[in-house]
């Protein structure tokens, strides 16, 4: 990974360089830093949960996931199956975005908690769950909307295969609504293994500024589904 190196006057500290509450110039992170980050290819990541250092990124090779390339396995789908599982979208982003961060070594700290959770009220930011038969957490995924561009954040599990459940609804989801683009940041065999590619920075660049351009319907992609366990994703 690097330092961002962003166009002069984007952003509020040295390019290259570290957000932090102590430096001289005003680097408190804000929705409106966010949106212009992620809208320009970057994003942060703290030192640690406890940590206000806050790293920005801009991968030379990105990851991503390709909406039509999406991979259910038969034991995914025999998973759901049996599982009796209920889905839901937006039912608990501050639930999820709490136990992404739970890990031992995580880059979600306060701060970006604090910005994201301001950016689901606005509507920006999304998470999809997943609920066992008698109510308890399965799984979860989030990320943050702009335009036709879904920037998933994090995901996570509470029983096998839950975030891999959270993240085919999330899909389903996307596809409904007519996005074009779901950046995962880095390419990690898990999500290769889920049909994930990484392509390089610049045409990483091209796919944002399409997606970016789109118009999407958001009530299909996030707004409650009209099926009995709560999915868009149909078997």
């Amino acid at each position: 990974m690097r330092g961002l190196s962003a166009p002069s006057g984007l952003w509020p500290f040295t390019p290259g360089g570290y957000l932090t509450h102590k430096d001289a110039q005003p680097t408190v992170l804000t929705p409106e830093l966010i949106l212009r980050a992620f809208a320009n290819g970057a994003f942060p990541m703290a030192e640690g949960a406890h940590s206000n250092l806050v790293h920005w990124f801009e991968p030379r090779v990105r990851g991503v996931m390709p909406l039509d390339g999406y991979r259910v396995s038969r034991s995914l789908r025999r998973t759901r199956r049996r599982g009796g599982f209920r889905f839901s979208c937006d039912a608990d982003f501050a639930g999820v975005m709490a136990r992404c961060a739970e890990r031992e070594e995580t880059w979600i700290n306060a701060d970006i908690t604090r910005v994201f959770k301001v950016l689901h009220a606005r509507g920006l930011a999304h998470s999809c769950e997943v609920w066992t038969p008698d109510g308890a957490f399965a799984g979860g995924v989030y990320g943050l909307a702009l335009g036709g561009a879904f920037f998933a954040e994090s995901m996570v599990s509470g029983v096998t295969d839950g975030s891999k459940l959270a993240l085919a609804e999330l899909v389903a989801r996307l596809r409904a609504g007519g996005f074009s683009l779901m950046d995962t940041q880095y390419l990690t065999p898990h999500l290769q293994s889920l049909g994930g590619i990484a392509i390089h920075k610049a045409d990483y660049r091209l796919l944002l500024a399409e997606a970016l351009a789109l118009q999407v319907d958001e009530r299909a992609a996030f707004g409650p589904a009209d099926t009995p366990d709560g999915a868009v994703w149909q078997l």
